[in-house]
């Protein structure tokens, strides 16, 4: 329970995944209650902007903390964003189009709510909490499904006029490489998403090149995840430890192209590859990246493995929330 005595609450919401996440953070950024629960409804329906009410109201419940001093509420989500007017756009994971959250959630509770990507969120999150605190600009690198970016430069959220960017999934690494799902040939995802990561080695099972994982996984590549690729290349399979360092070189070449266009001070890695082999990943992606930039550039910015884990979205989007809240007020 938080302190009678405190200066009101904030509420970061990660609406991003299979489960989506409410918590609740006393004035000190002081997690004092979360919920969880699966995004999508019975049958896999779209998650309805009501579960997302009552998964605030519940985490606000469990804090006893009244709703009268929330302060505001801050939404990571995915997919394409209107983040002046908190609508989602096109979200294909939650079955959303122009979805106009904010003004939703807002009528509910009562107070200013912001809207921002979830990568976004994680990178704020790691710069202002966690990994990359008093980075003057901090690129963070997410590959999961997909390989997410984003970007903070000094204190603030790098975006463009209405939308967010940092799409650095999207940037080209290999020119003539495989065709990537946005339909761009070369991009860092075609070739360093876990997905891509997971078919790579699915062939290398079948191929005999990797028998521990064949028998830990078989060849279907969707039981070929984070957990499963660590524990193959715990087990010896050298085939399996050279995709993934080939990834995460692939990842360093797209963040050289960041450093010579932004010069992080920090490199953030997160997700669950990376989470389930930290040192793997740290240092292949240091390795390339200062392998392509200049000379100059080479010692200028560290690479670190992100700290907040499943609260870097929440927090991030709270942090958020707090600044543009606090900014609007000063500047009256």
């Amino acid at each position: 329970m938080a302190d009678s005595n405190d200066k009101g609450c904030w509420v970061g919401f990660d609406l991003g995944g299979t489960k989506m996440l409410a918590t609740v953070f006393d004035s000190a950024f002081r997690a004092v209650a979360r919920k969880r629960r699966r995004t999508r409804g019975q049958l896999g329906k779209p998650p309805r902007i009501s579960r997302i009410v009552q998964t605030i109201r519940q985490a606000l419940d469990q804090s006893e903390i009244g709703s009268g001093r929330l302060r505001g509420i801050g939404v990571g989500c995915p997919g394409p964003l209107d983040l002046d007017k908190g609508i989602v756009l096109d979200a294909p994971n939650l079955g959303w189009k122009k979805v106009k959250l904010a003004d939703a959630i807002k009528k509910e509770f009562a107070c200013p709510v912001v809207v921002l990507n979830d990568v976004d969120a994680g990178v704020y999150g790691e710069n202002r909490f966690g990994a990359a605190q008093k980075a003057r600009c901090v690129i963070g690198v997410f590959p999961g499904t997909g390989v997410g970016g984003g970007c903070v430069y000094d204190g603030k959220i790098l975006r463009g006029t209405t939308s967010s960017c940092m799409e650095i999934g999207h940037v080209q690494v290999l020119p003539n490489g495989p065709r990537c799902g946005c339909g761009l040939i070369g991009c860092l995802e075609a070739v360093a998403s876990r997905l891509a990561i997971s078919a790579a080695a699915a062939q290398a099972a079948y191929r005999g090149q990797a028998p521990h994982l064949l028998e830990l996984a078989g060849t279907d590549i969707s039981k070929i995840r984070s957990g499963v690729l660590a524990a193959s290349v715990a087990a010896g399979d050298a085939a399996i430890e050279q995709i993934l360092q080939r990834a995460g070189a692939w990842i360093g070449v797209a963040v050289a192209t960041a450093v010579h266009l932004l010069a992080p001070d920090v490199v953030v890695l997160g997700g669950g590859l990376v989470e389930a082999m930290p040192k793997l990943f740290v240092t292949a992606v240091t390795e390339s990246a200062r392998a392509h930039v200049l000379p100059s550039f080479a010692s200028t910015f560290e690479v670190k493995v992100a700290e907040l884990g499943d609260d870097a979205v929440v927090m991030g989007a709270a942090g958020w929330a707090q600044t543009v809240v606090e900014s609007q007020s000063n500047s009256r």
